[in-house]
């Protein structure tokens, strides 16, 4: 078996170590000794997208934030499934990240940050949704799920002060998807206080069906015109 090459290491702000991994055409963004994706498994992460899309149908110009940057499968998804007059704001806090995507990644990410549609909000994403402007949708894929995992200061996304934030950036109607490797009922309790309408899908990591099995929380702000899921 070909051995795991570091391509790169950075520092998260307020975390430890993140090193881009490859081995053969297989790549891996780790913290510490921990995966946090794999260019094998995209599934999931692919589904983040396509089942917001799904549940904002055909809004007009749709906003949408999504939060980690990774290896662009939310992203690339979100691409093909929101509309070609949507605004996509992607907030990745570490550079490193950002320049991977336009280099050793970029065979990974194509012309996808180059979109006219997305721009790039480089910091916390919790700067991003405290913005002012409201959002269709917002979509985190940060860390590992609920548990600061990599970084503990994204604990304060998932806490309730987060969610308030998170239900205060959204339209009516609009809703907050949240992507986690495992279930969290702590967290799908704390949903539900914040007066948020929540699904708990279980997703494969495989786009063929198969692999671990994630979760994605889709919370929806009450008001607006419901859509079809």
């Amino acid at each position: 078996m070909l051995p795991w090459i570091k391509l790169d290491e950075t520092t998260m702000p307020g975390g430890g170590p993140l090193k881009l991994m490859q081995r053969g055409g297989e790549f891996s963004i780790m913290s510490g000794t921990i995966e946090l994706m794999n260019s094998r498994l995209s599934g999931s992460e692919e589904q983040l997208a396509t089942l917001s899309a799904a549940r904002i149908g055909s809004r007009q110009r749709p906003r949408v934030l999504i939060g980690g940057l990774g290896m662009g499968f939310t992203l690339r998804a979100a691409l093909d499934s929101f509309g070609p007059d949507s605004d996509i704001v992607i907030a990745e806090l570490v550079p490193s990240v950002i320049a991977w995507a336009r280099g050793p990644l970029s065979a990974i990410h194509g012309a996808s940050l180059d979109d006219p549609r997305v721009s790039i909000h480089e910091g916390d994403v919790a700067k991003a949704i405290g913005g002012g402007k409201p959002f269709d949708a917002i979509l985190l894929d940060v860390d590992n799920g609920p548990d600061g995992l990599s970084r503990p200061a994204n604990d304060r996304l998932y806490n309730a002060a987060g969610l308030a934030a998170a239900k205060a950036a959204l339209t009516p109607g609009g809703h907050l998807a949240v992507w986690s490797s495992a279930p969290d009922a702590q967290f799908t309790r704390r949903l539900k206080r914040s007066g948020l309408t929540v699904e708990e899908l279980g997703v494969r990591a495989r786009k063929t069906g198969r692999g671990a099995r994630h979760t994605i929380w889709i919370a929806t702000r009450p008001g607006g015109q419901k859509l079809p899921s």
